[in-house]
């Protein structure tokens, strides 16, 4: 058996993010739509726009690697979103509705944060620069994202989740 290097697990983890940004792309329509709260419902769409271009960077560093872009399944992405259409489905109309949604979609930003910061790091140590810094511009994008939604929901959100349904 031929020994995996870290290339070969850069590699693999590249096609698991890719597989995870391309289901997150068809999730977040779909919790935009469910979201009551306006705010929540545009950051859903920004951050669609946000993935799509991330995508793009994802395929950008395969080719600097000199792989096609190709996609594993993700079980651990599989099971965040299933989780974020299990609450959808069960407060649906029910005012802690936006805030489990928002839980979810911060379960999806930390698990892109580990993701991106390992290859990242990875990259550098590679010697694929121009990787590292499409690395670093999408791990920038998460975090910023992650930091959006805490605010929103601690200043709404939250508050609202509280209130007893009328």
């Amino acid at each position: 058996m031929a020994t995996k290097t870290l290339e070969d697990l850069f590699h693999e983890t590249l096609k698991d993010i890719y597989y995870a940004e391309r289901k997150i792309l068809k999730a977040l329509p779909k919790m935009a739509r469910g979201a009551q709260d306006e705010k929540l419902k545009a950051a859903f769409q920004q951050h669609k726009e946000e993935t799509e271009g991330q995508v793009e960077r994802l395929q950008q560093v395969f080719e600097i690697i000199g792989k096609r872009p190709r996609a594993k399944t993700c079980p651990a992405i599989d099971g965040i979103v299933e989780e974020g259409e299990e609450i959808m489905e069960e407060f649906k109309g029910s005012p802690a509705l936006d805030a489990g949604l928002l839980a979810a979609a911060q379960a999806v930003e930390h698990y892109e944060i580990s993701r991106y910061g390992t290859l990242r790091a990875w990259a550098q140590q590679l010697g694929y620069k121009d990787a590292v810094k499409l690395l670093d511009e999408t791990l920038a994008e998460e975090s910023k994202t992650d930091e959006a939604l805490t605010k929103l929901a601690e200043k709404a959100v939250n508050a609202a989740a509280q209130k007893q349904a009328a």
